[in-house]
């Protein structure tokens, strides 16, 4: 890295104080309007600087690394994924990439377990009810009726770190934690939970109340539940997404909530977004967020925090502490 202060280039609008913190160490180009960079933009942006900072959004493409200047040696990513970005292809360019892991945890587990409630008792369709028209006409004892989630079983697909902190907060509601993983979790930690190891996902499916799907994107998970196996969910079960769109199949998941095949869907992100399908919009048994699980004040700021540790260290010629490698996606 040359002697003067690298050029780290911001796609999106980052909170305040980190942006100024990036300012102070950096010669940090800012994107004040927080607009979406295009295509021609992100190759314009890998030209020029000497660390990138990506959010989630930015497809940090083949095509696009492929076109990076001989200065960029580090794509410092503003996520917990690096599934917007080709590990391999800047790998091979001599481009280290780093993420943001675990800053993300507790507010997602927060949001599962804010989805699950509010698809589970009805709750959206509850507060559309109140309004200025006067369209309740006052307590019932057959109307709104939800589901109890006491009792219930969950299946948590991915059990790494958010999964347990969903399986921490559903168990102190008293459901039965039930988990597919690559492979079980310590012992102490299926102690802790009283969870259920199940090796095949789709005879865990069969058998839950209620799926959370907590797993990375990765080209092995992509449409992990796919159409096959979300027939084999019970009518009245309810899925929840807070991970990526593309880990389900989006089609078959909202012909089937047409079709009354399942109890209800809470979903956080989609497998095109910003664009949702409309068979999902809508439905009323469809609870739909637009992917604001890890948006805390708090979170954004720790991940800010993590990508200046990441860049620090890698501008002080030491291998950063999120460094990604493409064996580890």
């Amino acid at each position: 890295m040359p002697n003067r202060k690298p050029v780290v280039i911001i796609t999106r609008k980052l909170p305040e104080a980190v942006e100024t913190r990036l300012r102070e160490l950096f010669d940090a180009r800012l994107n004040d309007d927080d607009h979406a960079m295009s295509q021609a933009e992100l190759v314009e942006a890998v030209k020029q600087a000497d660390v990138l900072v990506p959010t989630v959004t930015d497809k940090i493409s083949k095509a696009v690394i492929m076109q990076a200047g001989e200065n960029l040696k580090l794509i410092a990513n503003f996520g917990n994924g690096v599934d917007n970005i080709d590990v391999e292809t800047a790998n091979l360019r001599g481009i280290s990439v780093t993420n943001t892991p675990g800053v993300l945890t507790e507010d997602t587990a927060d949001m599962t377990m804010a989805l699950i409630l509010a698809v589970a008792r009805r709750v959206i369709e509850g507060s559309q009810v109140i309004g200025d028209d006067n369209s309740w006409q006052g307590w019932s004892p057959t109307w709104m009726l939800g589901h109890r989630t006491y009792g219930k079983r969950l299946g948590i697909v991915g059990m790494g770190r958010i999964g347990q902190a969903v399986a921490r907060r559903a168990k102190a509601f008293g459901l039965q934690i039930h988990y597919n993983n690559r492979r079980p979790v310590h012992a102490s930690i299926e102690e802790e939970l009283e969870a259920t190891y199940w090796e095949s996902l789709g005879q865990m499916l069969a058998r839950m109340d209620i799926v959370s799907v907590n797993c990375p994107h990765t080209p092995g998970t992509y449409h992990l539940l796919s159409a096959p196996l979300l027939k084999l969910m019970k009518p009245d079960a309810i899925i929840v997404n807070t991970a990526r769109g593309e880990i389900i199949d989006e089609n078959a998941l909202a012909r089937m909530l047409e079709a009354n095949e399942l109890g209800g869907v809470g979903l956080d992100v989609f497998e095109h977004e910003p664009a949702v399908n409309r068979k999902l919009l809508n439905n009323p048994k469809a609870v739909l967020l637009p992917h604001m699980g890890s948006a805390t004040i708090e979170g954004r700021i720790d991940m800010g925090e993590k990508v200046i540790i990441n860049i620090k260290t890698f501008v002080d010629g030491h291998t950063p502490p999120d460094r990604v490698l493409p064996s580890m996606v």
